[in-house]
């Protein structure tokens, strides 16, 4: 197998079961892969991120990220508050709910991390992160 077809089975076949391995564990706890993205960017925000900031930041459009916070809503795990002055402008916070979920999958990914990615060399990961950085620099350039 050439180098390059190697290079790029390899990158897509670890991408795809590392997503299906934390989606195991998304979905025991009801989340997707979207309903995760957005509640972790909501909890490492400082204050509650406008839906405006949230989406521009997870790169998806509006309407996209209302479903996923209306389930999000639903499922009890954020809230939408109005900001004062501008009842247009929803700020979304998390719930205590949502909070606990949130500190309950980071730590389950961050044993995913430690049982598989943690156990390769130091040095390799150090290399393929170099590498992984420059495709990405590449292709967002392309």
């Amino acid at each position: 197998m050439h180098i390059d077809d190697r290079f790029l089975q390899a990158l897509q076949g670890a991408a795809r079961a590392w997503r299906l391995a934390l989606d195991r564990h998304l979905k025991a706890h009801g989340l997707t892969a979207a309903g995760w993205n957005a509640l972790a960017a909501v909890a490492d925000s400082p204050e509650p991120p406008s839906q405006r900031e949230l989406a521009r930041r997870l790169g998806v459009d509006g309407a996209t990220l209302v479903t996923t916070l209306d389930r999000l809503a639903g499922s009890g795990f954020v809230r939408r508050d109005s900001e004062p002055g501008d009842r247009r402008v929803k700020r979304i916070g998390l719930t205590p709910d949502g909070d606990l979920l949130a500190r309950q999958v980071r730590a389950e990914a961050a044993a995913l991390h430690e049982a598989t990615v943690a156990r390769l060399d130091p040095e390799a990961r150090a290399a393929v992160s170099a590498v992984l950085e420059d495709l990405q620099r590449l292709l967002e350039g392309a």
